[in-house]
């Protein structure tokens, strides 16, 4: 079990839907928090609504943001790290600029690498340390319209296992959890309309970041949310061609939507 009681919580991406959820339940927990995100007045509202917590501005795809963050972590004595910050990226690949697949993967699976990274040496040198990435049912079930952002997912989930296995000498717990759909301003209208066509189950972000708060305490390696996501997950890793036949049967509607968003 990890202790979430005045753990010291590094919190990317805590001006997102998912990200304000989860400040408010790592609160609820009696954690302490430092939020992360690129929009220096709207962490100071955040955080006027939380006690104790410290905010740092910080761009995570560019250098000087993982410093500013790195610094404030070591500052503020930072534990736990929560890697949440992310962007959707629905589109059919050939349709999408060089520029927009490059971001997807910036900011979903190099940006959490390297600060992973750089807080490394201040994790290890903690009693109790944890890494927690927030994927995606994608990263186990990649989706046709989400190529980029499914290959994003998938290596953050590959690097959450190698790491969890690198570190298991060490007091640094690895966790990656998987979400299935969020009702969350990072959908489009046209993922949600897509959503509807095809009846895709999704959560609040609220109950999302109650299903997080609860893997980190059971000290979960992996969790993925919602049922059947987490069985079609479990299918596509054993049995791939049955996947590909059951998304094909779908295709024309996501590219309808996709090609109209």
């Amino acid at each position: 079990m990890i202790q979430l009681k005045n753990a010291r919580i590094l919190l990317t991406g805590a001006t997102g839907g998912l990200g304000q959820a989860l400040a408010h339940a790592l609160v609820a927990a009696e954690a302490k928090l430092l939020l992360a995100g690129r929009d220096a007045r709207r962490l100071a509202g955040i955080a006027a609504s939380l006690p104790d917590c410290a905010t740092v501005a910080a761009d995570l795809t560019r250098p000087e943001g993982v410093a500013a963050a790195v610094d404030a972590a070591r500052r503020f004595g930072v534990n736990l790290l929560v890697n949440n910050a992310g962007i959707g990226g629905f589109g059919l690949f050939d349709s999408q600029d060089w520029q927009t697949v490059e971001q997807l993967l910036a900011t979903n699976l190099a940006a959490p690498m390297r600060l992973t990274h750089a807080l490394l040496p201040l994790l290890k040198a903690q009693p109790q340390a944890a890494v927690v990435n927030v994927g995606s049912t994608f990263g186990s079930l990649p989706f046709a319209g989400f190529a980029a952002y499914s290959a994003a997912k998938a290596g953050l989930r590959g690097f959450s296992q190698a790491l969890r296995r690198e570190l298991a000498d060490t007091q640094v717990t690895v966790i990656y959890l998987a979400p299935r759909a969020i009702d969350t301003t990072l959908n489009t209208a046209a993922v949600n309309a897509l959503n509807r066509a095809l009846k895709n189950h999704s959560d609040s972000a609220e109950e999302t970041a109650r299903r997080v708060v609860d893997a980190l305490r059971r000290r979960s390696g992996e969790r993925h949310f919602g049922f059947p996501e987490r069985l079609f997950a479990w299918l596509n890793g054993v049995a791939p061609s049955l996947i590909d036949r059951g998304v094909a049967g779908k295709l024309a509607v996501i590219k309808r939507h996709a090609l109209n968003p």
